[in-house]
């Protein structure tokens, strides 16, 4: 039972969860000089963050898995070396999809309005890098998305600072991915994927 569990969250690297979640706290706390975070609501934030972020990772790791069998730096994830299933990998999306689904509705009703935007957000940044050039900039759109989510959970309404929180976060995770693509690059030419680096070549794409 222990192995399986460390078999989920190496899946999904549940650890960097902690990476996502200050971004969407950064939200919240803006929220809260005009409208108190309760336990409800810190609690709502939480599990939408860690569930959306399990989602998206997981839904990369199925959709990628003939990618990641290919390729030396990711042929030991557990699909292509069979710790876990296909099938039992897209129950996981699946279900912690609806419990992302299930937090937004637990915050209020934009929230959940925007949960299926939310999820195809972060599910088309896994196919991006098959229709173009700009995959990381919708990693930045993913995490960006973060801190207006945690100004809406806690009730924010019309206001720039969530906004310019989102480009700030935005960018910064954009470029960094920009710099892990690079690891990549022979690999993504090889196989017709797309990215900045691979469009741009290394030197550009280190100024980009």
């Amino acid at each position: 039972m222990l192995s399986r569990l460390r078999t989920y969250l190496s899946f999904v690297r549940f650890s960097h969860s902690v990476f996502a979640l200050p971004f969407a706290l950064a939200g919240a706390l803006l929220a809260a000089r005009a409208h108190p975070i309760t336990w409800r609501t810190l609690l709502g934030i939480l599990v939408a963050m860690v569930t959306a972020r399990s989602a998206a990772m997981g839904f990369n790791r199925v959709v990628d898995a003939r990618f990641d069998a290919l390729n030396p730096r990711t042929a030991m994830r557990e699909i292509p070396r069979g710790a876990m299933q296909a099938t039992e990998a897209w129950w996981f999306v699946i279900v912690a999809s609806v419990a992302f689904v299930g937090a937004a509705w637990m915050l209020n009703p934009i929230c959940f309005a925007l949960s299926p935007v939310a999820l195809g957000i972060v599910f088309w940044y896994s196919l991006a890098k098959r229709y173009t050039t700009y995959t990381q900039l919708f990693l930045g759109l993913a995490m960006a998305v973060a801190p207006v989510g945690g100004w809406l959970a806690v009730g924010g309404g019309a206001g720039w600072e969530p906004w310019l929180l989102a480009i700030a976060i935005g960018t910064w995770v954009g470029g960094f991915d920009v710099l892990y693509a690079c690891k990549d690059l022979d690999f993504d030419r090889a196989h017709g994927l797309r990215s900045i680096p691979v469009r741009f070549g290394v030197p550009a794409s280190l100024v980009i």
